[in-house]
């Protein structure tokens, strides 16, 4: 017993030691990439409710590994036991499922395509899952498969046992499909139409699959029937099996594979982006595609448990919104819409939920990434060209679900850090339709716009659900709108218009309790009221979560809750209140509810979007000290490198690019403001990269995690007390030197003009 005391001892002490030690720059950051980050969840409980994408940066075409049935948005669980295929997916999330999709599976002695009896064992253990590359062994087939992706295609290579029974089994899966195998081509072409919603009737997803290798025989199915010598099908579910001879063990069979939305001729012109190169060759391209982008942010000076968060972060904020355009035959940019089911030209992007993402993925992009996020601009104006509307949550057309009008956000904040899109006079356009109409689906335009207009909300009693919180974001939106006619030089009284309306959060807070609270349209509010009910008025939260959604005007409603030390006071009490709730409105614990109940955070739901920026408000309030502390507890506890590693729902990078900001020390709580509100960063040293050729350089070498205050800040080899840092600063090029103790400098930030941005003190100016 002695002994294996003293050899826990020992464990226990290396493992100290090993988090203590600090990582310095790394030259392939894909290399601290995981895929499977947040793959343990479940419909009850998210851990990031994510799959190991298998993609290029934004790629049109995603792959994953299969574990769940045909047609289940957890296609991947990190607990399953089995895999049932390689699934080339669209999917954004869980909840809103896939679209366009289809699956190849390897086989030996196995001719089967029922999903149950063709699954195989699998280990994690024998599985290496990165962004570029997936290698797994099947089990029971003794067969190797291993992905590389480019942006619209992807490269297949299985290595067989020998054996005269090799198969490759290709799944169109259900509600309309068709297959077609061409034995002297080597290849099967075919559709897909499988999806969840929000395409128009024509919608197909055009398959080619080319094999390096004769088939020695073929078979397809169809609605269950599997038929031998059969070429072509066409049903509600079918797909095809190929055999192959296998005259060594270790034989490997090469499988090239494309997909278009446009036509089969554009799904075979897709597949020469495979041209000219090896399996191998590919995975290289890949690993240097990723590399690129990841370098552009680079970090050193943590633990490795740190860096892999860091950069498994950063790749899951570089795949949404995905492409939805291709290249045709004449080297033009062309797009299937999913909007009218037109071919048209120009950009598109999607799978994206504006109600996740406003908040940090798009200024993250914004600064990091503006060509990309340029394009996407382009893609929201032809998306409003083609729908009458723009998307609040796209995929890949309009989809109903979430609230607000946020688009209004995604489009000013590029706009104000300085992205010139060319078809901004649309898009505006298409925000003041937006900001004055309710759409065709209740997520589009906005519901209660005629309420809103009239009483400055959305009353709680009109058969309007989810009303405080689209009161409030509304009002944000609003403000995002009046930053943009400001900066196009709109009419005076347009700009004035949206100004007004921006403070319309008034009208909801009740000086009773405090804090926001649904209003009836005779101008009471609600009643009876509990601050802990989740939904109702509010969405996916509780009124101290959404009480804080005044992005635009954090000072004024400082003054509503009695000023800064009042404020700082209830900021305080999200985190030492119990996490009590009343999940009455929903029938049961969703599991943002559950996540939130878990975390030993209070009322802190971080696990859910609409609370991410508020400890962030601290800097506000002239307590910065404060935020410094819980943005390292929450970076430290919300998240890891493991499968388990988010506290909920990832969010098509959302929850990914708080901590990507977070790490590197500030954070935008206000998008379409010049503005970035600081925290504390992470790591000793941190470079960005811009797009413009300039570098910022964020330097805390005493850095650690008991020195986690900023006790001064120099900007330029300058003292620099201000909470917040000028985007437009930045970009020129800065050098940020964090001196960073173990103990608060409660004499920093807490002036008036160490403040950042809230719109009442800016209109006292």
């Amino acid at each position: 017993m002695k002994y294996t005391f003293l050899a826990t001892v020992l464990l226990s002490g290396c493992m100290l030691l090993g988090r203590a030690q600090t990582v310095g720059k790394v030259d392939k950051p894909i290399d601290m990439v995981s895929t499977l980050v947040g793959t343990q969840s479940t419909y009850s409980l998210s851990t990031g409710n994510t799959y190991p994408a298998i993609a290029l940066p934004w790629g049109m075409n995603f792959w994953s590994p299969q574990t769940g049935k045909m047609g289940d948005g957890w296609m991947y669980m990190y607990t399953a036991e089995k895999l049932r295929g390689f699934k080339q997916t669209h999917q954004p999330s869980p909840w809103m499922n896939d679209y366009g999709q289809f699956s190849i599976m390897p086989l030996v002695g196995n001719k089967t395509f029922d999903q149950d009896k063709r699954a195989s064992y699998f280990s994690h253990k024998a599985e290496i899952a990165k962004p570029h590359y997936y290698s797994v062994y099947l089990a029971d087939y003794d067969v190797k498969t291993e992905i590389t992706p480019t942006e619209r295609a992807a490269y297949f290579r299985f290595t067989f046992p020998k054996t005269d029974e090799a198969f490759v089994l290709l799944d169109a899966f259900d509600k309309g499909s068709y297959v077609e195998v061409l034995p002297r081509e080597q290849r099967i072409i075919g559709y897909s139409t499988k999806n969840s919603g929000g395409v128009p009737d024509n919608f197909k997803n055009y398959f080619v699959l080319e094999f390096d290798k004769p088939f020695a025989n073929v078979a397809t199915f169809a609605d269950s029937v599997l038929t031998d010598g059969r070429y072509l099908v066409k049903a509600d579910h079918v797909g095809a099996i190929v055999g192959f001879q296998m005259a060594n063990a270790g034989d490997q069979l090469l499988v090239k594979v494309a997909s278009s939305f446009i036509s089969k001729e554009q799904a075979a012109l897709n597949l020469k982006e495979l041209d000219g190169s090896t399996f191998d060759q590919q995975v290289a391209k890949g690993e240097n595609i990723w590399n690129t982008e990841l370098k552009k942010v680079e970090v050193e000076g943590g633990s490795i448990d740190d860096m892999r968060i860091f950069y498994s972060c950063l790749y899951r904020s570089l795949l949404f919104p995905r492409m939805f355009y291709e290249i045709d035959a004449n080297g033009q940019v062309v797009h299937y819409s999913p909007y009218n089911g037109q071919v048209l030209p120009g950009y598109m992007f999607t799978d994206t939920g504006f109600w996740d993402t406003f908040r940090s993925l798009f200024p993250f992009l914004n600064l990091m990434y503006p060509e990309v996020s340029e394009k996407m601009q382009a893609g929201l104006a032809n998306a409003y060209r083609e729908s009458g509307w723009l998307p609040e949550w796209a995929s890949p057309g309009l989809r109903n679900v979430m609230v607000g009008n946020n688009s209004a956000s995604v489009v000013a904040d590029a706009w104000v850090k300085g992205i010139r899109s060319k078809d901004i006079e649309t898009l505006y356009e298409a925000l003041l339709h937006g900001a004055n109409n309710a759409g065709p689906l209740t997520a589009v335009g906005r519901a209660g716009a005629s309420y809103y207009t009239e009483l400055g909300y959305v009353p709680y009693d009109v058969n309007i659900n989810e009303n405080a919180a689209r009161t409030l974001e509304y009002a944000y939106d609003d403000f995002s709108i009046y930053q943009l006619a400001k900066g196009l030089n709109k009419p005076t009284d347009e700009q004035l218009l949206y100004k007004g309306r921006a403070y319309n959060y008034q009208k909801l807070f009740d000086p009773a309790t405090g804090l926001m609270r649904g209003k009836n349209e005779n101008g009471q509010f609600q009643a009876p009221f509990n601050p802990f009910k989740w939904g109702d008025a509010f969405t996916e939260g509780n009124s101290w979560h959404y009480t804080w959604s005044v992005f635009q005007d954090v000072e004024g409603l400082a003054k509503l809750m009695g000023g800064h030390q009042a404020m700082q006071i209830k900021l305080d009490s999200v985190f030492s209140q119990p996490p009590i709730f009343d999940d009455s409105y929903y029938g049961f614990p969703i599991h943002e509810i559950r996540e939130m109940q878990i975390a030993n955070m209070g009322q802190y739901a971080h696990g859910n979007q609409p609370i991410q920026h508020m400890i962030y408000l601290y800097n506000h309030v002239g307590a910065p000290w404060k935020a410094q502390y819980w943005v390292r507890e929450t970076m430290k506890r919300m998240y890891s490198p493991y499968p388990d590693g988010y506290c909920g729902d990832e969010d098509n990078g959302q929850t990914s690019a708080w901590y990507v900001f977070s790490a590197l020390g500030f954070y935008p709580v206000t998008p379409a403001t010049d503005e970035y509100v600081l925290g504390a960063p992470l790591f000793k040293k941190a470079t960005l990269h811009l797009a413009n050729g300039k570098k910022v350089a964020i330097q805390a070498p005493n850095n650690s995690d008991q020195n986690k205050y900023v006790h001064a800040l120099k900007w330029n080899s300058k003292q620099y007390t201000k909470n917040y840092i000028k985007h437009s600063e930045l970009i020129k090029g800065a050098t940020l030197n964090f001196d960073m103790r173990a103990e608060p400098n409660k004499n920093r930030g807490v002036n008036k003009s160490d403040l950042p941005f809230s719109l009442s003190t800016h209109d006292a100016n």
